[in-house]
């Protein structure tokens, strides 16, 4: 769904047009149904005809109600994948290059903006330090709105922050950690309230596990969560499966998001098809919801008003391209968002990561041996077959692994650089560049694991205890 209703129909895909047709046609079927003046009807029924001829234009093929635009793979709001084209949906990240996902090609089909050295520069000045390493490296590297966050802020108008995971397994792996990391410092820099939302509904929906077993991944979760050093005082970390049956504020929106997204909307943006569950249809509206801060009456004295930053990774943004495209139509400011880039598997950027394939990726849970072994045996490798050939070649920093890993991982620009150009020139060699990652994730994981072990049980439960957090609203 597009942001604004009055965008040129040139600028549209297929399957955006599709969506504007169907809901033209919805208008007009309830301006009779209503008994509207004969001039409003007419003017909806011009405009109806006017999309179809529009989809006809571009597609080849006349409107049909319930079926989108044919010979296309549907992804994410109207981009269709070619052979060579990335696949980002929110369950799926697949490309054929080695060097990853082509971003600024994501950001035109997405429609997002690019997160530049102008905005960075504003960051700086807001907040009077530095920007995170991960604006600075555009891992970070797409937002929509960012600058009415920073205008509320110059003016002193209160934002909160919104993030979220969805636990899928016990065990998470250092690419989970990125939002987290970036989220706490934003909420440091800013002072800002921040909900985290566990989506244990969604993984009891989407995957082969009881209820009970998702909502204890969920509390499993809240302690690798926490023990990225969150402030117990202003953060509210919520299970979905709890908090849905205290919160008022919160179903009401979930309603109104409902109400207001097609069945033909959300089969288009998330490729749902009729033998989905209906559990699946309607959860889209449960991660718009912790959008709106009148979810959170508890936090925010009830108030609407308040907008709200998310920091996420890209292929989450269809739920919220949904929630931005609601929010005016239920008296809700639109959700601003901060896009990350996705963390590559340890086989290659163009592979996926899987909680299944414990050498994918390093998991939270491992020892410094395994570290080490995973890295020196499944980290991909931009070096060159030979050291003779490396030597007087180079290596390629695009596509190794380990470098990607500590582009995430090693703070120290200067530092970052130096391996980046011994690397290039072939002074550096793959053992060597592996040395260094194993001795930055070591101690790294090392530490995160000894924060977990002292989140108890009740310190979880003080983090999901709905409660007034310390700010005033």
């Amino acid at each position: 769904m597009a942001d604004s209703p009055n965008c040129d129909l040139q600028s549209l895909s297929p399957l955006q047009l599709f969506e504007r047709v169907t809901e033209q046609g919805e208008k007009v079927r309830a301006l009779k149904a209503g008994k509207a003046p004969k001039d409003e009807i007419d003017a909806a029924v011009r405009m109806l005809l006017s999309l179809k001829l529009s989809y006809k234009t571009t597609t080849g093929q006349d409107y049909q109600a319930g079926l989108p635009p044919k010979d296309l793979v549907l992804i994410n709001n109207g981009t269709a994948k070619e052979e060579d084209e990335d696949l980002v949906d929110p369950w799926n990240v697949q490309t054929s290059n080695a060097k990853g996902v082509d971003y600024d090609k994501l950001i035109v089909r997405f429609g997002s903006s690019k997160i530049d050295t102008d905005l960075i520069n504003r960051i700086e000045r807001a907040i009077g330090q530095k920007p995170h390493h991960f604006l600075r490296r555009g891992i970070f590297f797409s937002h929509r709105d960012m600058d009415q966050v920073l205008d509320a802020y110059e003016n002193k108008k209160p934002f909160y922050l919104y993030t979220g995971r969805g636990p899928s397994s016990q065990a998470m792996h250092v690419g989970h950690l990125i939002p987290f990391m970036f989220t706490k410092w934003l909420q440091e820099v800013f002072d800002v309230p921040l909900v985290i939302q566990l989506t244990d509904d969604e993984k009891y929906l989407w995957k082969d596990m009881t209820i009970e077993k998702a909502y204890e991944y969920a509390k499993e979760n809240a302690k690798d969560i926490i023990a990225c050093g969150f402030d117990i005082n202003k953060t509210f970390i919520f299970s979905d499966l709890d908090y849905l049956g205290t919160s008022a504020g919160f179903y009401k929106n979930i309603v109104k998001v409902q109400k207001h997204v097609t069945f033909n909307q959300v089969k288009g943006i998330f490729g749902f098809t009729d033998s989905d569950c209906i559990g699946k249809i309607s959860f889209p509206a449960i991660q718009a919801a912790p959008s709106f801060s009148s979810s959170f009456p508890q936090i925010f004295n009830g108030k609407e008003n308040i907008q709200c930053l998310i920091p996420c990774a890209i292929d989450q943004d269809p739920y919220f391209r949904m929630t931005r495209d609601v929010a005016p139509r239920i008296g809700q400011p639109k959700p601003a968002l901060l896009h990350s880039v996705f963390f590559p598997a340890l086989q290659g950027a163009q592979t996926k990561m899987s909680a299944s394939d414990p050498n994918s990726s390093i998991f939270l849970t491992d020892t410094p041996k395994q570290i080490k072994t995973k890295i020196n045996k499944h980290a991909f490798s931009g070096g060159r077959d030979t050291i003779e050939e490396h030597r007087k070649y180079g290596g390629n920093c695009d596509v190794d692994v380990s470098f990607m890993y500590l582009t995430f991982f090693l703070e120290d620009d200067d530092r970052l650089e130096q391996l980046k150009q011994a690397y290039t020139s072939g002074e550096l060699l793959t053992g060597e560049l592996k040395k260094v990652l194993i001795e930055t994730m070591q101690p790294l994981v090392a530490a995160h694991q000894e924060r977990r072990k002292q989140v108890t049980d009740e310190i979880v439960k003080q983090f999901m205890t709905p409660r007034k957090l310390a700010f005033e609203f």
